[in-house]
């Protein structure tokens, strides 16, 4: 299982539309596909219309688990979507709780990974939701994920969010064995305002050994879909917003494939 993470630590700049429409690509090119919705506010858990308060088992459940975590009890959080390929281990607003209730307990930033773990054969992809705060529920996305995704509204306060963000990356990266492999996505793009268009030219000066290329606009459908319960590529294929998504899968995809690549020839050189 591949696990990717999506995080920014500014709400409002597409992290859940990045996640279950990138979830939704890759459930439809045949991928097994698991989502973890690790945000209190259930963005993802809502969009696909259940009842945060309602839900008996959550993520939440993982932190709860004490000792070496049962592969039964894990499948047991996971729920359905409209997808046939992808399900939902979903969030409660109990998430919020955890920091304050679990304090101190240990290995308390590797719940999420050690729960993965027990799923490792049932799927190809796992994608993380996380909130856009720095804290336990953030650094176990991060510390579980193989490669970061780091949606980036292009306007002038989101670009200041996503220097925070890089700031944890470099955190979590003296605690790693590697670094982090990420990909700044910008999102929300409207060229016909003189922000968007800075922003974008910003982005690309300043990060380009990170940026993703392209970018995703600003598109109606993806709010339309989110209404419906369904994926947007599902909802409607020749989206804008689905063609720019499935752009950076690719991209994604291809990146992954050169750096494996490229480790597989730096060992054939050192034997």
């Amino acid at each position: 299982m591949r696990v990717w993470s999506v995080a920014n630590q500014k709400g409002g700049v597409g992290k859940t539309t990045t996640a279950v429409t990138v979830g939704g690509l890759l459930a439809e090119r045949g991928h097994r596909v698991l989502l973890v919705d690790l945000d209190p506010h259930g963005s993802m858990t809502a969009y696909f219309h259940y009842d945060l308060d309602g839900l008996m088992k959550s993520s939440y459940n993982l932190f709860l688990m004490s000792g070496e975590l049962n592969a039964h009890e894990v499948r047991g959080l996971v729920m359905d979507t409209t997808e046939d390929n992808m399900k939902l281990i979903p969030a409660t607003t109990a998430l919020a709780t955890v920091e304050r209730q679990l304090h101190g307990q240990e290995g308390l930033g590797l719940k999420i990974s050690r729960g993965l773990a027990q799923l490792w054969d049932d799927y190809d992809f796992a994608i993380i939701d996380t909130p856009p705060v720095l804290g336990v529920l953030m650094i176990n996305a991060l510390a579980a994920c193989e490669h970061l995704m780091v949606p980036v509204q292009t306007e002038h306060l989101a670009i200041k969010g996503l220097e925070r963000m890089l700031r944890t990356i470099a955190m979590v990266n003296r605690s790693r064995r590697q670094e982090l492999p990420y990909t700044i996505i910008p999102t929300m793009y409207d060229r016909r305002t003189h922000a968007s268009v800075t922003s974008l030219r910003s982005l690309r000066n300043s990060y380009s050994d990170h940026i993703w290329p392209s970018m995703v606009p600003v598109d109606t459908r993806f709010r339309d879909a989110s209404k419906s319960g369904l994926t947007a590529s599902t909802f409607d294929a020749e989206a804008r917003g689905v063609h720019a998504y499935s752009s950076l899968l690719k991209f994604i995809l291809s990146e992954k494939e050169k750096a494996v690549a490229s480790a597989r020839m730096a060992e054939v050189e050192e034997a």
